[in-house]
Order: C-alpha cells, then sequence, then structure tokens
C-alpha cells in the first residue's frame, strides 16, 4: 500500500500522499452559506490523513447555477467567510483543499429544486451568446473567489450531465454553430471557461477538471467509443490549461476499451501526458448509484488492484467518495492494513454530517 501514501506534486502544489475525498454534494449549507458544522466534517477528513479535499460541488454567481438553497456559494460576504473558515480547519489539519465549480445547467427539479419566479435553466439548446459569456465569467469569478478564500487550487465540474458536459454530449449538444459539431468543437465551450479561469486565477494556481463519459440521464454514455475520439476531446481542454483530470467512472476497476485493461483514467494519462485521479466504488462491492436507491449496505472490499494499477503508473491519485463518509480516518485505517475495522456504506449515512 507504500503507493498511496508517496507524496505528490500538482503544478505548485505536494500532497503528503494520493488519496483525494471526492466532491459528493451535502447540502448542509442553509442559503449557500457553509457553517462550522462543514468546517468540522473536512477538518475530520484532513484529520484522518486525506492529502487532498475536493469539496462538495459550489454554485458559481450565476442566477441559474443551481437552485438546492442547501448547497453553498462561491460568491457572497457570508459565505465566503464560512468557506475562509473550512479552509483554516482543513489546513489546521494538515491538508490540502480544493473548491470544485459546479452549474447544474438544465438539471432541476427533485432534489436539485426548482427555479425562483424569474429565473429560467439554462444548456446548450437556449443559451444566447450573451448567458455564454455570463456562464464563462461566472466560472472564473468563482475560481478567484476561491483562490482568495484560500484554498489551494479549483475543480470544475464538467462530468455526470452538468453544464459543462452538456456541451460536451451530443445528445444535449445539438447546436449548429461554433459550440456544437463534432467532438472536438463541443468541447469549445469547457475550453472557454478552462482558458478564463487560468487566465484570471494565473499559472501558479491547480486547476482540474472532472469529466465522465457517463451521465445521470444515460449510465452507458460514451462521449468517446474509441481511444483517437477521447484524444480528439481532451486535447483542445490540455491546451486550454487542465493541470490534472478528475476522471470519474462508477466502477475504478472496469476497462473504458475493448482490448485494454486501462480505466479512463489510465487512457487519459496515456493520451495527455497529464496526471489524472481515478474513483469508483473503491473498497466497496457496489457502486453508488444502487446504495443510494437502496437500503443495503455496500460492503468493504480489498485494495490490492487499486494499488497494484497505481504500482503500474495507470493513474497518480485515487477520490475515495462513499468511504470517506462512513469512515472520516480511511487512509490512517488503510495505513495501518486495519480494512477489517472499515465501516460499510449504507445511505442512512446521508442524514448526517459527521
Amino acid at each position: 500500500m507504500n503507493i498511496l501514501f508517496t507524496p505528490f506534486t500538482l503544478n505548485h502544489l505536494t500532497l503528503t500522499n494520493r488519496i483525494v475525498m471526492a466532491p459528493m454534494t451535502r447540502s448542509f449549507s442553509p442559503e449557500g452559506v457553509p457553517g462550522e458544522n462543514v468546517a468540522a466534517y473536512y477538518r475530520r477528513r484532513a484529520e484522518g490523513g486525506v492529502g487532498l479535499i475536493v469539496t462538495e460541488g459550489t454554485y458559481p454567481p450565476n442566477p441559474s447555477a443551481g437552485f438546492d438553497t442547501r448547497v453553498p456559494h462561491l460568491y457572497g460576504e457570508e459565505d465566503l467567510a464560512g468557506w475562509k473558515r473550512v479552509v483554516e480547519e482543513v489546513h489546521a489539519a494538515g491538508g490540502r483543499i480544493f473548491s470544485q465549480i459546479w452549474h447544474v445547467g438544465m438539471v432541476f427539479g427533485g432534489p436539485y429544486g426548482d427555479p425562483p419566479p424569474g429565473v429560467r435553466p439554462i444548456g446548450p439548446a437556449v443559451m444566447s451568446q450573451a448567458d455564454i459569456d455570463a456562464a464563462v465569467n461566472a466560472y472564473a469569478t468563482a475560481a478567484v473567489n476561491a483562490k482568495g478564500a484560500g484554498f489551494d487550487g479549483v475543480e470544475l465540474h464538467g462530468a455526470h450531465g452538468y453544464l459543462i458536459d452538456q456541451f460536451f454530449w451530443e445528445k444535449t449538444n445539438d447546436r449548429a454553430d461554433k459550440y456544437g459539431g463534432s467532438i472536438h468543437d463541443r468541447t469549445r465551450f469547457g475550453v472557454e471557461v478552462i482558458a478564463e479561469v487560468r487566465r484570471r486565477i494565473g499559472p501558479g494556481f491547480p486547476l482540474a477538471l472532472r469529466f465522465s463519459q457517463w451521465k445521470l440521464q444515460d449510465f452507458n454514455a460514451k462521449l468517446a467509443e474509441t481511444p483517437g475520439e477521447l484524444e480528439t476531446f481532451l486535447r483542445p481542454l490540455c491546451d486550454a490549461g487542465v493541470d490534472i483530470f478528475h476522471c470519474s467512472t462508477r466502477r475504478f476497476w472496469e476497462p473504458e476499451f475493448p482490448g485494454s485493461q486501462l480505466n479512463l483514467a489510465g487512457w487519459t494519462k496515456k493520451l495527455t501526458g497529464k496526471p489524472t485521479i481515478t474513483v469508483g466504488s473503491v473498497t466497496l462491492n457496489e457502486e453508488f448509484v444502487k446504495s443510494f436507491r437502496s437500503d443495503e449496505s455496500a460492503e468493504v472490499t480489498s485494495i490490492d488492484e487499486l494499488t497494484a494499477r497505481m504500482q503500474r503508473g495507470e493513474f497518480d491519485l485515487v477520490a475515495i467518495g462513499r468511504s470517506l463518509i462512513v469512515n472520516p480516518s480511511w487512509p490512517e485505517k488503510v495505513r495501518r492494513g486495519a480494512l477489517a475495522e472499515l465501516q460499510p456504506f449504507n445511505r442512512s449515512a446521508l442524514a448526517q454530517l459527521v
């Protein structure tokens, strides 16, 4: 397991180990303000040995960014003061922390909340150039706010069928202008967001992009059917200024394309030369969608395949999600080889922020 606990340098930031807390929406920030309970929640994971925390998604300053009133904002005096407290607590515990910037686009209703009067959801089909420019500016402003609040870097949420990904995916982007068309051209909105964020935060501040093949609307979706298409997709994003790709899969051990055992993070690293984060049911026997919908627990499994792949250099970092909700000291227990002490995940754990 030693590979998990070796340092890693990203841009100018050195992490003490390769373990990342995956971003997970918790909705415990009334009116968008993260309180002391949120700060304590993240501090506990830093104390437990997580090398890098990526926060839950945070809304940028755009009226249509999201409609859940308990999802935190990355703007506003009180909201940013709350995040400064979170960052201070994590740093005091020896951790590092990125803010994830999340615009949901056309996703609303149910747990996502409904738009208030006078606010319309936006996505590729309805966005004017002014809407696009405003969204790009909102992402960049949020990134600057994150840097000002003391975060160690930012991650753009470009996965799972939210706004950036709605432009990436042909099923949600049928535009006939420069933002639509081929897999290369559908990256244009994401490229503009990345480039403006990079321009505003400067070259020395780490910038991650989370992307996925699968979508909330279609678990079997594929942006890229072949390694060649994946390279065509990734290259403009690299050139725009991404430091690291967070490659979201539901099961990290599944090969991405026939003829190779490489997963999405492995292929992304091979094609771009950029470092990657893998994620997906690490030390759990059930992927997250099923475990969120069932009262049955996702049981603890071995970590051997993960560490073997890391030893081979397939990917650089590993993000842990549900296991860190129920095991704040997951890294410390894994380091001791005490996997038997890990608690299985059950969705009842989502009811509290502990």
